[in-house]
């Protein structure tokens, strides 16, 4: 028989955590808003000639060139027009807008050749790996805009999805091309490069070697605007900055349901607001990245100054996620008036690392956050992710001032999961503020490992319990 438990938890908080919440959002939160600015482009139009009956080498080479003549000329907006094309890799060049428009679609031919090597990284490790589809290096001011599909054409029907190596996305015996387990492939060979040193331009992947590529990907850019636009069934996840400052991430539909099918992970990246968008994936919803393990450390570059507001998370295993390839830290993240609701959305703030990581977490904000349903928890944290991982431990990650308030979910299993160390006690001042988490299954707080300062204050918990 079930019961309904109605607990009201009122705890004391200090003045001082909860007057460090206010004046983050009152000061910081507004400084960062200020200096994300989208950038501008010359008043020019270049409309790339793309045919649909042309193949997509065709297509690939008269984009690019377009792409090329515009930034030369001092950039303009390169239009892609109504219609459905077949290409292969775009490279997109300082001062270009590459718009989309309405009605057209561009479909990224699974044609391995149309993607050559180029410098990225992978699940937070540095290599040379197929060209993501639409991709930038060094740039400065640059978009993707325009009212039109992104079609990176993974599918469980041999397209990319096979390669990560489970049987409902189209693996068997004898695929030509596989990533590999935590122990053994080439996934684990990346992760070894990293623990021993071995230098990125020496990371040769590519053909033949499963790493499937991200649908966009922008390295070392500044001020870049991604909007509008609608992106599906990318091949690994769908945008991915990578170390980028100020960048806009506004209006965005994100439809992926594909293995690491992540809708938006910005890597070591500085100023970025992620706006108006719509998530339904296959894995995180927006995952906040700085690098895995020995390369994250090596560089040093945490993922800080993020804004992430008015957006709709639908599935995914995390709607606001920090990690896991968090080796260079996180540092002040701000998410409010979002929406989240979906029995196969598993959390709504999820942060995730391990000892191999190291690393950094702190002032991580969250308020006025409206849930419907998510399956596990409504705020996670977790610090043994991954237990299974071949690399170097010893690393101690530290999360730490996690502010939530005005968070309501009417369905979970767990209110607050914290999954801390047990040989460290490295996650602490948790706050949770005027929240209300009903319907839930389990615990409103359960812990597991070592952790202290976890204050909550007028927490509103009914639980129905058998």
């Amino acid at each position: 028989m079930k019961k309904l438990l109605t607990l009201i938890v009122a705890l004391m908080t200090s003045f001082i955590a909860m007057n460090a919440q206010q004046d983050a959002w009152n000061t910081v939160y507004k400084q960062i808003e200020s200096r994300i600015k989208a950038p501008e482009f010359k008043n020019k139009t270049y409309k790339a000639a793309v045919k649909q009956k042309n193949s997509a080498k065709q297509n690939q080479q008269i984009i690019n060139k377009t792409i090329a003549k515009c930034s030369k000329a001092g950039g303009g907006k390169v239009v892609i027009p109504a219609g459905k094309y077949q290409t292969g890799a775009i490279t997109l060049m300082s001062n270009v807008n590459l718009c989309i428009e309405k009605d057209a679609e561009l479909v990224f031919a699974f044609d391995r050749s149309l993607y050559p090597l180029v410098y990225t990284r992978w699940e937070g490790l540095d290599l040379w790996n197929y060209q993501p589809c639409i991709y930038a290096i060094d740039c400065k001011n640059i978009a993707l805009s325009g009212e039109g599909t992104i079609n990176g054409n993974g599918n469980n029907d041999g397209n990319w999805w096979y390669m990560k190596g489970m049987k409902e996305h189209g693996w068997h015996d004898g695929v030509d091309e596989w990533q590999g387990t935590a122990s053994k492939g080439t996934r684990a060979e990346l992760l070894k490069m990293s623990d021993n040193g071995v230098p990125a331009k020496e990371r040769k992947f590519g053909m033949g070697k499963g790493l499937r590529p991200q649908l966009v990907n922008f390295v070392r850019c500044e001020n870049v605007l991604i909007e509008n636009v609608k992106l599906l069934n990318s091949p690994f996840w769908v945008m991915h900055p990578l170390f980028c400052k100020n960048l806009t991430v506004r209006g965005v539909y994100v439809f992926n349901e594909g293995p690491n099918g992540d809708g938006c992970d910005p890597e070591s990246c500085e100023d970025v607001l992620i706006e108006n968008c719509t998530f339904h994936t296959g894995d995180d919803c927006i995952a906040l990245k700085s690098g895995r393990n020995a390369d994250g450390r090596k560089a040093d570059i945490p993922c800080k100054n993020i804004i992430v507001r008015k957006c709709k998370m639908e599935d995914g295993h995390g709607g606001v996620v920090v990690g896991s390839e968090i080796s260079g830290g996180a540092d002040y993240v701000f998410a409010e008036d979002c929406d989240m609701d979906s029995p196969n959305l598993d959390r709504v703030l999820r942060i995730k690392t391990n000892t191999c990581r190291g690393g950094i977490i702190q002032n991580i904000f969250m308020r006025n956050i409206r849930v419907g349903q998510c399956r596990e928890a409504v705020m996670r944290t977790n610090l043994v992710y991954e237990p299974n991982e071949i690399a170097e431990r010893g690393h101690i990650p530290t999360v730490r001032n996690v502010y939530m308030e005005n968070v309501t979910c009417k369905k979970s299993k767990y209110g607050i999961l914290i999954n801390g160390l047990d040989d460290s006690d490295n996650v602490y001042n948790i706050n949770v503020k005027n929240c209300r988490f009903e319907g839930l299954t389990a615990e409103p707080l359960y812990k597991t490992g070592k952790c202290h300062d976890i204050k909550l204050e007028n927490v509103t918990v009914s639980a129905e319990i058998k």
